[in-house]
């Protein structure tokens, strides 16, 4: 094969499109993100990682700066949460509830915090700079994130040379590339250095090629209304190790920097660890850790390092392809952006959806931390909600993705925190409750806390019902029966343990007395009005019923998987039947409290009591039209407008109900007022569940299933009269290519892993497939089987 030009620019190695359909094929530039100029802020640089390592990378022309995380990487360290009096006040507490006593509840709840009452914030690493003599002339700039490789590349031209830049994060390799190249030998003179935000971390030169940067979290006391923990000890210990190869010209240290004179050519090896062995364990040493990572690759050419790099990477974006019509790769990605109207470039909503898709990847991979509020990536000391993992829907909305996204393998760090949550959590349950299972509350950190915290909000005990339900949902996608017995079962048997010992009875007097509630309850951060005044506390918010409810029919569904629990799931049948219904309030709208309150606020971003309608599956048009008319009123009275991950959940909610246009409407919300110009979502501030969010309600607006049903565009909005998809994943493990035109189907292929039969839905017609493993099944646009399906 000859090995063309544009090639050598890129370290020689020659990478083959894969063959698709010509519709569904995307060019590197069709999906790329790029820019005529550097970033000048951290929400202009471009993201880059690998489950571990992240990096943003600025590409400035006199000075590149690339900021770097690790993920282990947070204040404070090892602790118990629990608090051991909790318990004292829950009875008292929950006695005010039923009075009507809210005031004296709230205050009530300080007693039942954990201690402490705030948690640790994500910390930023440390930073590469590279400082480059003679470039001051730049001209035809361009900086581009691809997204079919996973490559930040910098190109432009200075007295008369091409300069190129090409930076990636290898997972296999655990390590930060970083390559310089030029069309003419002997150009690259340039100072290298390592630099920390952390307070006394320290860098040297080791020999002539290396730098090593080292250091310990301090202790910290972070100011009142930062909402974040304190700390009084130091913390973790960290480590940077980078070396430096060069192709021609010379390579020495310069006091804490190295120093490239006249080189042809520049490769940087980056690796970093902290002391993090889990939540329990810091004594790891991390300039080993580190140093081994480097020692790894540092026998390894660029060509290798990218070639397995790119071969990891595509493994997993290359199971969904998107096409949703033409677009405007001719305009940079910040002009789309700028410039984008309702109605118009389609490509740049499968350019949201793909960008999602790397998001996911690139900062959770197997073996590493489940992706936090901002992903991977933090630049602040103290970032906004400590960056952490908030489990009243951030976290789970993180993953949606995954399923329909086909890239399982990214909720593995997802499963190993909820097994460390689980341990904890059993703790909190005892000591808070009296209770057996395990509990979480609305936010957890790396040292796994499961208390509530913040305050009355806080008193949340619905994020262990939600991991678990969303974990059997895993196993509906995947049918993965290991998984189910294994990881699953057991979190859904402790949510459910959990629940059985909490829910308490009605007393006379109260809504529903006799009916089993929860006390007490909150619908996650929003207030509602009670004699003119805001309050959080209640018993049976709408929510809570709708998690359990979910909850309890996949674990009886499991339980007779597994073969398990006979017992166990007679106690949850009469539970289940004893749960208040879900109301509908005065205005047609599904009620978010045991009582028709009116809220505090008509437009909050969290629509929590909508749970059941997506992610959960108990409302739909179809089988429950009531309430389904019910929680399309509610999404009409929040109206359309709210954080980025809230308009991403609105697009989903709106697909479920069959609206393609409204939820196409606030996708183009989302695009033109919550996306940042490196496409991050802003809360604000940056906060990445609504890339994750808007991307799966991408996917659900053109596929939706259940466990024997699939239903082909659902909600295609006029906007993308024609496209095709190649890849998503419906449940049942079930693998689905379609095409369409004039917003009319075109033909569609199933691909399941094993014997089953599912009916297919377009409209008002449907049809039936009876799948073999690894047999696609073809289906016109009438949804009338091939030919040889008809055999």
């Amino acid at each position: 094969m000859k090995t063309t030009r544009r090639q050598i620019l890129q370290g020689g190695a020659a990478i083959l499109a894969f063959p698709m359909p010509a519709r569904a094929s995307a060019t590197p530039d069709e999906m790329a993100l790029w820019y005529r100029q550097p970033a000048a802020e951290w929400t202009e640089a471009l993201p880059l990682g690998n489950g571990r390592l992240g990096a943003m990378v600025f590409g400035g022309v006199t000075e590149e700066h690339i900021q770097i995380n690790e993920a282990t990487l947070w204040g404070g360290g090892p602790r118990d949460y629990v608090n051991l009096q909790a318990g004292a006040s829950l009875q008292e507490l929950r006695a005010s509830i039923f009075a009507g006593k809210i005031d004296e509840a709230e205050r009530l709840a300080a007693n039942v915090m954990g201690r402490p009452s705030l948690l640790h914030p994500y910390q930023p690493f440390c930073d590469l700079r590279l400082y480059f003599d003679g470039q001051n002339d730049a001209g035809d700039y361009r900086r581009s994130l691809t997204l079919d490789d996973a490559t930040s590349t910098v190109t432009y031209r200075s007295g008369g040379v091409l300069f190129r830049r090409d930076a990636f994060v290898s997972h296999p390799d655990q390590a930060i590339i970083v390559r310089l190249t030029a069309d003419r030998p002997g150009r690259h003179t340039l100072s290298i250095g390592l630099d920390s935000p952390q307070p006394g971390a320290k860098t040297e030169a080791i020999g002539t090629d290396g730098l090593h940067l080292t250091g310990q979290i301090p202790p910290r006391q972070n100011p009142d209304g930062a909402w974040l923990a304190s700390w009084t000890a130091p913390g973790l210990r960290f480590a940077a190790v980078l070396q430096v190869r060069i192709e021609g010209g010379t390579l020495e240290r310069e006091g804490e920097r190295l120093r490239v004179r006249d080189a042809d050519a520049v490769t940087i090896l980056f690796s970093g660890a902290t002391g993090f062995r889990n939540y329990r364990d810091i004594g790891a040493n991390a300039l080993e850790r580190a140093q081994g990572y480097l020692n790894a690759v540092s026998g390894k050419s660029f060509e290798a390092l990218r070639r397995t790099h790119v071969e990891d990477y595509q493994a997993l974006f290359h199971r969904v392809r998107i096409s949703l019509g033409p677009g405007g790769p001719d305009r940079t990605t910040d002009v789309r952006l700028k410039e984008f109207k309702p109605g118009t470039d389609p490509a740049l909503a499968a350019l949201y959806f793909q960008f999602g898709r790397y998001l996911l990847i690139s900062s959770s991979r197997p073996g590493g931390q489940a992706a936090n509020l901002q992903g991977i990536w933090n630049q602040e000391l103290m970032p906004a909600w400590g960056s952490k993992w908030t489990t009243n829907i951030n976290l789970e909305m993180n993953y949606w993705l995954a399923e329909s996204g086909a890239l399982w393998e990214t909720q593995e760090p997802l499963w190993d925190m909820i097994d460390d949550l689980q341990i904890a959590g059993a703790e909190t349950a005892r000591a808070h409750y009296g209770a057996g299972g395990w509990v979480l509350h609305h936010n957890t950190d790396i040292w796994r806390a499961t208390t509530p915290v913040d305050g009355a909000w806080g008193v949340w005990p619905m994020g262990s019902v939600w991991l678990a339900n969303q974990m059997w949902d895993h196993y509906r996608f995947s049918a993965d029966k290991t998984f189910l017995l294994k990881r699953a079962y057991p979190a859904m048997k402790g949510a459910v343990r959990f629940v059985l010992d909490t829910l308490v009875e009605a007393p006379p007097g109260t809504r529903f007395a006799g009916r089993l509630v929860t006390n007490p309850s909150v619908s996650p951060e929003n207030q509602y009005l009670l004699n003119g005044k805001p309050e959080h506390m209640t018993y049976a918010a709408t929510m809570d019923l709708e998690l359990i409810a979910e909850l309890f029919e996949a674990f009886r569904k499991a339980a007779r998987i597994v073969g398990t629990d006979a017992d166990l799931s007679e106690d949850v049948k009469r539970a289940q039947n004893r749960l208040p219904p879900l109301q509908i309030g005065k205005r047609g709208q599904l009620q978010e409290w045991i009582e028709d309150y009116a809220e505090t606020e008509p437009q909050h971003r969290h629509v929590s009591h909508l749970w059941a309608l997506y992610p959960g599956h108990s409302i739909s048009p179809r089988r429950t039209p009531q309430l389904a008319a019910a929680a399309k009123r509610s999404l009409e009275l929040r109206g359309d407008g709210g954080t980025g991950w809230a308009k991403a959940w609105k697009i989903a909610l709106w697909a479920r109900l069959g609206d393609g246009d409204r939820a196409y409407g606030l996708f183009s919300g989302l695009l033109a007022e919550s996306t940042l110009p490196n496409m991050f979502d802003t809360c604000p501030p940056f906060q990445i569940d609504g890339n994750f969010g808007g991307a799966a309600a991408i996917a659900e607006m053109l596929l939706q299933s259940d466990d024997d049903e699939i239903v082909l565009l659902p909600a295609l909005p006029q906007a993308w009269p024609e496209g095709t998809v190649e890849g998503l994943r419906a449940r049942g493990g079930i693998k689905v290519d379609m095409r369409w035109r004039e917003r009319k189907l075109i033909g569609v292929t199933l691909t399941g892993k094993a014997h089953r039969t599912v009916t297919v839905r377009m409209g008002r017609k449907s049809a039936t497939a009876a799948l073999a493993p690894n047999i696609p099944f073809h289906f016109d646009g009438r949804l009338r089987p091939s030919k040889t399906e008809r055999r």
